[in-house]
């Protein structure tokens, strides 16, 4: 039994708000959950060190969201306390060519900021839900754009509590990876380096790619965006139309009738439905075509 007393009196010492038994359907994106121990919502880097170094101290069992966008969150919930990295930590700051972002902001954000303040390369990211911190954390992409295309730093968290500082070439940035997500780093923000643009141009643009989402992704249902990750060679929503699966359902889940990359929650999905609907699709496109797809959101249980 986790004692949150200690822990309450931490956060109202940093200023964090902190709800206990708090349901995480709320905080992901695919609109199910079981509730979480606690919920700390970060208001800055010195904070999050803090309250890393005490988590860690009393083995508390912790894990961190931004957006929960690309999270599928357990149904009977988390037996720990989550991190938000949100709307308390999302400032935005612009010097020169180079965009700084507190890790909560919302990567939508970024984008809007840039485009106000004529610098031009973020573009084809405008439209990908989640926060800063997670699309580096994922090397999020879209439209043959990456993540890795525009950082220049980051700074995080390391595993002993310690605010560090790790430039882009060390990050091992690649396909929907990064060092973040090899290691126990919690990013708190991402320093982007962009190119002056005329603005007028850059909002047509993030339009235009605004616009091809919304054409071709069911955004109209909760989901975690695409579900499975790239293959080699290959799309994995080309490969699931290929085998028929379009519209193949798990109680409330159901692979999308528009896009079949996209798992969509109908109105009642629960965490077990999209596993065992994923564990299905996975089984069809292995006999199928040999090829074993993998999940791309992380399962935080």
């Amino acid at each position: 039994m986790i004692d949150l007393t200690r822990l309450k009196e931490l956060c109202d010492k940093l200023g964090c708000r902190m709800i206990t038994e708090c349901p995480l359907s709320e905080y992901i994106t695919f609109k199910f959950g079981g509730p979480c121990r606690a919920l700390v919502s970060v208001n800055a880097a010195k904070s999050a060190s803090e309250l890393v170094k005490f988590l860690r101290s009393e083995g508390i069992r912790f894990g961190i969201l931004g957006r929960g966008s690309n999270v599928l969150a357990a149904d009977e919930g988390f037996d720990g306390v989550i991190l938000l990295f949100g709307s308390d930590h999302a400032g935005i700051s612009v010097e020169g060519n180079r965009i700084t972002c507190k890790s909560g902001a919302l990567l939508a954000s970024a984008c809007v900021h840039a485009q106000q303040s004529g610098l031009t390369g973020m573009e084809r990211l405008f439209g990908i839900p989640g926060t800063v911190g997670g699309a580096l954390y994922m090397n999020a992409g879209a439209y043959l754009s990456e993540m890795k295309d525009i950082v220049v730093s980051a700074e995080y968290i390391d595993e002993q509590g310690n605010i560090c500082t790790m430039n882009a070439e060390d990050m091992k940035l690649s396909y929907r990876h990064s060092i973040f997500a090899e290691k126990d780093y919690i990013i708190t923000a991402v320093t982007m380096e962009l190119q002056s643009g005329d603005p007028e141009k850059i909002k047509a643009a993030m339009s235009e790619y605004m616009h091809k989402r919304s054409d071709k992704q069911p955004l109209d249902f909760p989901s975690a965006g695409s579900t499975f990750k790239r293959p080699e060679n290959g799309y994995a929503s080309a490969l699931i139309d290929q085998c028929g699966l379009k519209g193949m359902s798990v109680g409330g889940a159901q692979v999308s009738e528009k896009h079949a990359g996209f798992v969509i929650n109908t109105g009642a999905a629960t965490c077990n439905d999209v596993i065992q609907l994923c564990d299905k699709v996975k089984a069809v496109v292995k006999e199928k075509t040999g090829i074993t797809l993998e999940l791309e959101p992380v399962v935080l249980k």
